[in-house]
């Protein structure tokens, strides 16, 4: 993970794992309001670029985490 990443404080959000994708958001928007969430249904094609300040959500068809939030 680039150094500038370090100082966005949590990066990966495992415990999310499961849950519904809009709580799983609101989850990571409380503890860091300057990061950008984006839910994303599994199968969507999304850009490769990485950015410290994103996190995407993938979620199955019925809204539930199905891959770790992380920095990204």
């Amino acid at each position: 993970m680039a150094s500038s990443c370090r100082d966005m404080g949590k990066q990966m959000w495992p415990e999310l794992l499961g849950v519904h994708g809009e709580v799983a958001a609101a989850k990571i928007r409380r503890q860091n309001a300057n990061i950008v969430v984006v839910i994303v249904p599994e199968g969507m094609y999304v850009t490769m670029d990485f950015r410290c300040d994103r996190v995407r959500i993938w979620v199955d068809k019925r809204g539930i985490v199905k891959q770790v939030p992380r920095l990204g």
